[in-house]
């Protein structure tokens, strides 16, 4: 029976709704946040830092790992390595060989970094770079999933870390051997298939049921010391049709996100392996970078799934560079610019159009010319945050006219490894109006919501 009280419970109701849709936080649910794209867009962020820094909500310890977090709600995902009592990772991160390990998936309550659960599991070490894990977790309806550095797949449940799934790269693939620098393509949810990048005959993208972790799908070949590379995979829509881009060591690749079917093709094999930024698309462009092959721009058909080359620029080598080398970081374009980080640590501005250096800055990494000089670069309204290799978290605006430093925080010491130099090499996350870093000693949070 309907009463006098019912119209204002209504109304009450749906401006309660209304004023937390306003204040709801976001959640940075995977690699490069929640549309895979590089973008912040929560507000209610501070311009600049205070004097002191912004404040330190937590740190919490952890191991060893370049694999960023993911966050959801009241809960931050994060991956790391441990070694055993006496064991140390080897003097030259090149060596290959195996050292007994495991690896971690562990669920921080994002009130105060405490551990609500973890699932470790045995992971002997047999990679190149053997810091710990890759790739960012990947949280959605009430599982997460994680991909390890030897290959182990896993969906757990979110709330208590109970194992769903598993899959084991090596095991169930016939992998003699996990790719050179481990598993590093952060996996890609897309309706009910779970995207990874394996490496073989026929195995080089394989598609799993999300609930299941039966297999639905595989594409493509790709072998060797590499496997499939290292670079993420995105779904964008271009000539009226949704295309999963891979980009793996010998090619640029489009395929049907449900059935792995090959739509078109652009060879770009890269020296060693390195594919490893994230492609990325605006309007009809797509720009993939690699640290010793330069760039190539390719122009997305709108009527038909198509590519067609716009241009490609490298360098002599590694050094006498052209355009732009990528390593770890992506790049990012914005407007009629493409700005990402070479292959020495410069920061460089290019035209998309043709190519051609805009400027240069080293401002943003380490301040000078060091190999694999890295800054990661994450867009927020009409500036960037970019969180440097010495642990610098900065605000900037990226301009066609040049890279004007905002403000500055140091958050986290640069533990390494690299050659000869100490470095933070992890992506972080930005949720709930926090920013989440870490190296391979702690995990730490940051506010960085505006004083009201």
């Amino acid at each position: 029976m309907r009463t006098r009280f019912q119209p204002l419970m209504i109304l009450l109701c749906v401006t309660l709704c209304r004023h937390s849709e306003g204040i709801r936080a976001d959640d940075w649910p995977q690699w490069m946040g929640p549309q895979r794209d590089g973008v912040w867009r929560e507000t209610g962020i501070l311009r600049t830092f205070p004097q002191d820094g912004p404040r330190v909500r937590w740190r919490t310890k952890i191991g060893g790992g370049y694999a960023g977090p993911a966050v959801v709600a009241n809960r931050v995902y994060v991956t790391d390595k441990q070694l055993p009592g006496g064991t140390t990772d080897p003097a030259n991160p090149f060596e290959r060989g195996r050292r007994e390990a495991t690896e971690r998936v562990l669920c921080l309550d994002d009130a105060d970094g405490s551990i609500v659960w973890k699932h470790e599991y045995d992971c002997p070490y047999t990679v190149s770079y053997p810091a710990g894990p890759r790739t960012t977790p990947v949280v959605r309806n009430g599982r997460v999933y994680t991909l390890g550095s030897e290959g182990h797949l896993f969906c757990l449940k979110a709330d208590s870390g109970e194992v769903v799934w598993a899959k084991n790269f090596q095991t169930d693939y016939g992998r003699e051997q996990s790719p050179m620098w481990g598993y590093s393509a952060n996996p890609l949810l897309d309706g009910d298939r779970l995207i990874c990048l394996i490496g073989g005959k026929g195995t080089a993208v394989v598609a799993f049921h999300k609930e299941t972790g039966k297999e639905l799908w595989r594409a493509l070949d790709t072998d060797g010391a590499h496997g499939s590379g290292y670079s993420s995979p995105i779904i964008i829509e271009a000539g009226g049709t949704r295309q999963l881009i891979v980009w793996h060591t010998t090619a640029l690749s489009s395929l049907d996100p449900e059935t792995g079917t090959v739509l078109w093709e652009q060879p770009f094999t890269s020296q060693s392996g390195l594919s490893v930024a994230t492609p990325r698309v605006s309007g009809d462009l797509l720009f993939i970078s690699a640290f010793y092959n330069g760039s190539l721009l390719l122009n997305l058909d709108r009527q038909q799934p198509k590519a067609t080359k716009v241009w490609r620029r490298h360098g002599q080598n590694e050094k006498i560079t052209d355009a732009l080398h990528c390593l770890i970081s992506t790049p990012v374009i914005e407007g009629d610019y493409i700005y990402g980080v070479c292959s020495h640590g410069e920061l460089r501005c290019l035209d998309l159009k043709t190519g051609d250096r805009v400027w240069s800055t080293f401002e943003a990494t380490s301040g000078q010319s060091a190999r694999w000089g890295t800054a990661f670069l994450v867009k927020h309204e009409d500036r960037y945050f970019l969180f440097s290799e010495q642990g610098d978290l900065i605000i900037a605006r990226l301009t066609p006219q040049g890279y004007e430093e905002l403000s500055r925080a140091h958050l986290l010491e640069p533990t390494g490894p690299s050659q000869r130099r100490d470095v933070v090499w992890t992506h972080p996350a930005f949720a709930n109006r926090n920013v989440y870093a870490r190296n391979d000693r702690e995990i730490i949070s940051v506010s960085l919501e505006a004083e009201k």
